[in-house]
């Protein structure tokens, strides 16, 4: 049924929710109008007009590391979204590209989560995002993510294994990583081999700051691997402490004491430094985005006394 596909599909708004849109007309199947309880057949096409309605708020703001011609690198912050989707349209990065920096298609060559800030690779042109996806696939990229864990990280960890569906989780979304030494069979369909070399800066106060070297560029990979290795993400309702914490989130009924728990309202993961071959002149290219200021403040808790804060 369509109401109950839209509930289950885009989970930002409930049963009840989009039976309102629907019969308010925002919601067409096939170029018509339609019933909630109308049977969708392969091929269907439905369109949400969700013009005028309000979005959450972000933290609107990003800044050039790098540009020429061909390439734009942002530094984003912590709560924006780099493509639309879901409730988020005007309120992202791709848009505000548009409007801000003059950009009529701007084309992510990496993306980062809404919470994850840090450098985003922009293309400007067609030629110049073939070029970086083509190194992408290749592993030819080096990335380097800052991030803060729950407890006291191990000197060095080399996590090689699975990613896949986390199904004893309630949020369908979140993924688990299996350890393996090696790629045989996949132990399942669905599963991911992933690869993170992972590396203690500092530690203090029950947090460790880690540097996380991903080779290779999975869903949730350092969320999931740090997660299932018994370090949750600082901030992370999905993947920290408590995933009970993203189920309140998307009912806007998170408490005092849920941010206490998570220590920052969002999750420690900041995308830190990419080497890459420039997409037309082919020379080495390194760009670097200091640490956020809230993850600077998790930074000095590693390195004073013993102290209980909240971000």
């Amino acid at each position: 049924m369509l109401a109950g596909y839209l509930a289950s599909r885009f989970t930002y708004h409930d049963r009840s929710a989009w039976c309102r849109l629907i019969d308010e007309g925002r919601v067409t199947l096939n170029g018509t109008s339609a019933e909630a309880e109308h049977r969708l057949a392969a091929g269907d096409l439905i369109r949400y007009d969700a013009s005028g309605i309000p979005e959450p708020p972000v933290e609107d703001t990003f800044s050039a590391v790098w540009e020429d011609e061909h390439l734009l690198v942002v530094n984003k912050s912590g709560n924006l979204p780099c493509h639309p989707g879901g409730r988020y349209f005007n309120h992202t990065l791709w848009a505000m590209l548009k409007t801000r920096c003059g950009l009529e298609r701007p084309v992510f060559v990496n993306r980062l989560d809404r919470e994850t800030s840090g450098v985003v690779l922009v293309a400007k042109t067609r030629r110049a995002a073939v070029d970086l996806w083509r190194q992408f696939a290749a592993h030819q990229v080096a990335k380097r993510y800052t991030v803060f864990v729950e407890g006291l990280f191990p000197e060095r960890i080399d996590a090689s294994g699975w990613l896949l569906p986390d199904k004893a989780s309630a949020i369908r979304k979140k993924r688990c990583w299996i350890p393996a030494d090696a790629a045989p069979a996949a132990p399942t369909p669905d599963a991911e081999w992933c690869e993170t070399a992972l590396t203690r800066v500092s530690c203090g106060n029950g947090v460790s700051r880690v540097t996380a070297e991903p080779r290779t560029g999975r869903l949730h990979q350092i969320r999931a691997t740090l997660c299932s290795l018994g370090f949750p993400v600082v901030g992370d309702k999905v993947y920290g402490v408590d995933e009970t914490a993203f189920l309140r989130f998307c009912t806007d009924s998170l408490a005092e004491d849920d941010y206490m728990r998570l220590r920052t309202k969002r999750q420690a993961l900041h995308a830190a430094w990419l080497r890459f071959r420039h997409p037309v002149t082919q020379s080495w290219t390194e760009v670097e985005a200091p640490l956020p200021s809230d993850m600077a403040v998790l930074d000095g808790l590693c390195h004073s006394p013993k102290t209980s804060t909240s971000v």
